[in-house]
């Protein structure tokens, strides 16, 4: 994968959501892949201080972690407007051009809000409306592939809003054709072998897997013990966006 990075890009917030009890699983695995990187284990993820290298890093490396999201903007709101306020305050033509597309996920916690779709809604026009402000021009929606996922989280009191660099979810790995019935996550099958402190190593001993079905804890530990990163099969949706395009 080439791609050439502005070398000025600012670092900023990575959160990575993983499964709950995988948090400091995950932040080992940070400090593996970001060595000297200060991790923050937090509720539901781990926090860590980065720019485009450290997200493609984690992205690629990353076997436990569900997403790399890239904080953006974030502060207190009590209602819509407040949160049109908010998307109208991140660079977005640093980002995207006018001719790409944009989709908004929304996730609360106790929101005072009556309507999480609204919310989108005005996440959306933020965004667009600052667009067209500063180029004349607004990106379109789509909500099947879109070159900036964003993701906007909603406490009672505060509101962040993230760009998603990974587009899908992390697990999946890009190597899996047949589904088969309820097949294991990837990142599940990873966070087993981590508790288990199977690394592949000739000091772990064989690995055994006495219910596999579809595979995916041995393929998992296959990639370890081989050394495949779990995403050089996959795309990135950081493949599409400012910070990580050819600076020219």
């Amino acid at each position: 994968m080439n791609v050439a990075l502005p070398p000025d890009a600012p670092p900023s917030s990575l959160f990575l959501p993983c499964a709950a009890g995988v948090e400091a699983l995950l932040a080992d695995e940070v400090a593996r892949l970001l060595p000297g990187a200060a991790a923050q284990t937090q509720r539901g993820g781990v926090m860590v201080r980065g720019g485009p290298r450290e997200a493609m890093a984690l992205n690629l490396g990353s076997r436990l972690a569900q997403r790399v999201l890239w904080q953006v903007a974030d502060a207190p709101y009590r209602s819509e407007d407040d949160l049109y306020a908010l998307a109208r305050s991140p660079r977005w033509p640093d980002w995207i051009t006018p001719t790409q597309t944009l989709k908004v996920d929304v996730t609360a916690q106790r929101a005072p809000l009556k309507s999480l779709n609204f919310a989108a809604l005005r996440i959306k026009d933020g965004v667009c409306d600052a667009m067209r402000d500063a180029l004349g021009a607004r990106p379109s929606v789509d909500t099947r592939r879109p070159d900036l996922p964003l993701l906007l989280h909603l406490a009672p009191e505060h509101a962040t809003l993230y760009v998603d660099t990974s587009g899908e979810a992390l697990f999946k790995r890009g190597w899996r054709e047949d589904q088969g019935e309820a097949p294991l996550k990837e990142t599940l099958a990873a966070a087993m072998l981590a508790a288990a402190g199977w690394q592949g190593r000739e000091a772990d001993g064989p690995l055994l897997d006495p219910v596999c079905g579809s595979g995916t804890i041995a393929i998992e530990a296959a990639q370890i013990a081989c050394g495949i990163a779990p995403g050089s099969l996959r795309r990135f949706a950081f493949e599409r966006l400012g910070p990580f395009r050819d600076a020219g």
